[in-house]
């Protein structure tokens, strides 16, 4: 399962990813924004996305306009790694060494036909478990869970 959610910035883009999601045959589900409202605020959609995402152990997808926002209130979420791709070459990487479990796309400055790249790059791409890599996540882990 793969959830998906956008301001109203990222509104259109995610209307376009579902698309091609369905045409690639991905089972998905949208959290939101369920229709454009000009003054809705991303984190609203970044959070309940990234509680999902962590209580399903799943992967999301998440929008705004430039994705920084986005991406910045969703790792607020203990457990997710979300990470802002505007290439397939960053997103290949964000997912083979970084493990990212949402994927952040910027609706205001990367294309559709480049997010959709994007977002196959990030779907089809596995974590390599290579130890390095296990041991820098494990480390954000523990971080997150310390009590301070």
């Amino acid at each position: 399962m793969i959830y998906i959610a956008a301001d109203h910035r990222g509104f259109r883009l995610k209307e376009e990813i579902k698309k091609w999601l369905e045409i690639e045959l991905y089972e998905f589900r949208d959290l939101g924004a369920t229709e454009y409202e000009r003054d809705d605020d991303y984190p609203k959609f970044a959070i309940k996305l990234g509680e999902t995402v962590t209580r399903e152990n799943a992967r999301g997808i998440l929008i705004c306009g430039s994705g920084v926002g986005a991406s910045i209130a969703a790792n607020k979420v203990s457990g997710i790694r979300a990470g802002l791709c505007t290439s397939v070459k960053q997103a290949a990487s964000a997912r083979s060494d970084d493990n990212i479990n949402i994927l952040c796309l910027s609706a205001d400055w990367v294309s559709v036909k480049d997010n959709q790249k994007i977002t196959e790059t990030f779907l089809k791409t596995l974590f390599s478990s290579e130890e390095r890599h296990i041991r820098r996540i494990n480390q954000i882990k523990d971080y997150e869970t310390q009590e301070r």
